[in-house]
């Protein structure tokens, strides 16, 4: 007779204890919180299967292939990323070896902290990370143990899990489900080609590196050895997403993940979360707002016998892959990671661990043992592979119900930001915000963060749009969102070299061949923009940055998202008339919409304004923006005489196609970047242009009308 601990998956409150004695199994509950009877059986079922299969297990050692073996020596450890029961978790780099100076995550466990059963687990998954080499599957790069410690040296990947990112998107549009689903699909192939089943399909377990390609990861639940003909019996998984022969502990192959993977397109498109306790026992009910063919691929893998089920036929994943919802997948560029990802995560330095806990990145990192065990120290620890851990946003998340606002679920009613930050003093004003300089308590670091009064303007579109591809090195960062009720904090880096124009016009040489340099790094982020469907609609110079006094290129960032829209009607045109008065195009003015080209004829303003020192629409300070307005609306300016005498004409031609009246005969994103002043930037004239003083240039508040935003 035999006692053992056992924390039953998704209920970490519950501690059972169980005496074993051949034919019979008693179980106690010690401290219970299960939520019903069924809870109680499947505990009983786990226990009473898993028991007798039990061994010690030793971890060899694995080597990165090409590379000389390695022991913790040869770490430097870099931060602390969590800590649990088990052990740490280590940001590190390699300090010798033909590696040198590569991070990766180090996952240190102590031999006397693990139970039997999780011994076995971390040698089933140290095996088949060993066996794997996928583009979507997390790589181990080595694997050794000391005599009291085992060590598995794995990517670091930065980008965070799946279930981070829907918790604060609420819902991925269908072609965002599409690609990650077809990614999952090429990665449960791969496993399932071994003879695996995966097991534990989940957001969780699903990783974005910092490109946002997934990573799948934890290996722990998984079967290895098994064929089509052969059936596992184990329950294990997380229930929500356990296909029904799991639950009923009638055996189960490869085609119990495919169950699962249907599952994870439901919580992609933010279902109601009622739906994961009917799916086994009450027939499916499809929203209308699935599309026929997704509808179709949810019907054809929710099939109650497996052998039905799509996927677990002789052609395997390629019946998936036939199916219609997948028809705009090209497999072998999605293999070959030749397809965008949706969603790139925002990511600084290499090194850069602003989003994990600071509870564990303040801390001294040393290869210790853990915490004592606790009910919730399964937290810190999924499976045995690295996740980043929880900061308090994924926290406060993971605790909300879909159906919320993105600001909802970040930081709401969880921490203030005031508990993280220092404010310190205002940076600038606007209508609707104000945005000051901060500095994180933790780590000291400078910050900016604009305070925006929910009641005056929603910014879920301009927090969605900075998270999806803030990771763009010419657009600011997003570190951090808080939520108060009444105001919304956005924190992103701090713009410590100035506005792009104030900088300019006060440099005592500045050449064409300059200009070109700054228009280029601009427009290109622009295109990178408009080829995600984003409108910036107010590129303006208080909205172009440089983040340091380098005065380079490389350092200008697009900032104030604040008009940003992201295309979403059929005819591709926004209405909203939003804009500042000297850069905005006629055609937003003509409210007959507009589309990407406005932010072209606003960066041709640009452009003419750092060659000569004043705005094309404002003919001196007492120019109200009527006046302004309507000389926009016409078209009309002048590329000729005084300070355009210095300038050569191939620049005059950029900015005549640039500020084209029609937006259908303006020049694209990317039709500028072949423009030859872009294109031959080093044949450029490099005498200083004879432009108009600083102190004369002509700004102007913006002019919001107050309209409610439409499309059509």
């Amino acid at each position: 007779m035999g006692t053992s601990e056992f924390f039953l998956l998704g209920h970490s409150e519950c501690t059972v204890q169980c005496s074993i004695n051949h034919d019979y199994l008693s179980v106690f509950l010690v401290a219970s919180k299960l939520y019903s009877m069924r809870s109680f059986f499947v505990l009983f079922i786990f226990l009473l299967n898993e028991e007798g299969n039990i061994k010690e297990i030793a971890i060899t050692y694995h080597v990165k292939e090409g590379h000389e073996k390695a022991d913790s020596s040869h770490f430097e450890l870099l931060k602390v990323l969590g800590q649990g029961s088990f052990g740490k978790v280590f940001l590190v780099k390699k300090i010798s070896g033909s590696d040198a100076k590569q991070l990766y995550a180090m996952k240190v466990l102590k031999k006397a902290t693990l139970k039997v059963r999780d011994r076995v687990r971390t040698k089933m998954e140290r095996d088949i990370l060993v066996e794997v080499n996928h583009p979507f599957i997390v790589k181990l790069h080595y694997a050794f143990q000391t005599e009291g410690k085992l060590y598995l040296i794995l990517d670091f990947l930065r980008g965070g899990d799946l279930f981070t990112r829907l918790s604060k998107e609420v819902m991925f549009t269908e072609d965002d489900v599409k690609f990650y689903l077809a990614e999952l699909a090429l990665a449960l192939d791969h496993l399932h080609s071994l003879g695996i089943i995966y097991r534990d399909l989940k957001p969780e377990n699903i990783l974005l590196d910092e490109e946002g390609h997934i990573k799948l990861t934890d290996f722990g639940l998984s079967k290895e050895s098994i064929d089509h003909e052969k059936k596992a019996y184990s329950f294990c998984g997380t229930v929500e997403y356990m296909a029904p022969e799991v639950v009923n502990r009638r055996g189960h192959t490869q085609s119990a993940d495919w169950w699962s993977f249907g599952v994870l397109m439901v919580s992609f498109n933010a279902w109601d979360d009622k739906v994961y306790g009917s799916l086994i026992l009450t027939k499916l009910g499809m929203p209308q707002f699935l599309s026929p063919e997704a509808q179709s691929l949810l019907r054809m893998l929710f099939k109650r016998n497996p052998a039905n089920r799509l996927g677990a036929g002789p052609d395997g994943v390629e019946e998936i892959k036939r199916h219609p919802f997948f028809t705009t997948i090209d497999w072998n560029k999605l293999y070959r990671r030749e397809i965008n990802p949706p969603f790139k995560p925002a990511t600084g330095r290499p090194e850069d661990t602003f989003y994990f806990d600071p509870e564990f990145t303040a801390k001294t990192p040393k290869d210790s043992p853990g915490i004592p065990p606790s009910a919730n120290a399964h937290q810190l620890f999924r499976g045995f592979s690295f996740v980043a851990i929880s900061s308090d946003d994924e926290n406060q998340a993971m605790q909300t119900s879909g159906g919320h606002s993105i600001v909802q679920q970040l930081h709401r009613n969880s921490i203030q930001f005031t508990d993280g930050y220092e404010v310190k003093q205002d940076i600038g004003v606007g209508s609707y915000s104000i945005c000051k300089r901060c500095i994180h308590k933790t780590t000291n670091m400078e910050y900016a963060v604009k305070i925006i009064d929910k009641s005056k303007r929603d910014p879920t579109e301009e927090i969605e749009i900075l998270l999806r591809y803030g990771q763009h090195p010419n657009i600011i960062t997003l570190k951090d969102v808080y939520d108060d009720g009444k105001y919304v904090y956005l924190v992103t880096e701090l713009m410590k070299g100035g506005e792009l124009l104030d900088k300019i016009l006060r440099q005592k040489f500045f050449s064409e061949r300059e200009a070109s340099a700054v228009l280029l790094t601009i427009t290109k982020t622009v295109e990178y923009l408009h080829a995600q469907g984003v409108v910036h609609r107010d590129l303006k110079p208080s909205n172009i940055l440089y983040v340091d006094e380098s005065g380079n290129p490389e350092s200008i960032r697009i900032c104030d998202f604040g008009f940003a829209k992201q295309l979403r009607a059929e005819n591709g045109l926004l209405m909203t008339p939003c804009y500042t008065a000297n850069f905005v195009a006629p055609e937003v003015l003509k409210r007959q919409g507009y589309d990407v080209a406005c932010d072209i004829w606003s960066l041709g303003v640009l452009l003419y304004t750092m060659l000569t020192g004043y705005t094309p629409f404002a003919n001196g300070p007492d120019d109200t923006p009527e006046d302004i307005l309507a000389r926009i609306g016409s078209g009309n300016f002048s590329l000729s005489g005084g300070y355009w005498n210095s300038v050569s004409e191939t620049a005059k031609d950029l900015v005549s196609q640039m500020l084209h009246v029609d937006p259908h005969q303006r020049l694209t994103a990317a039709q500028v970047l072949s423009h030859p002043w872009i294109v031959h930037c080093d044949q450029l004239p490099q005498y200083q242009l004879n432009r108009q003083d600083a102190p004369h240039l002509v700004k102007f508040a913006p002019l919001f009308l107050p309209l409610q935003e439409v499309l059509i």
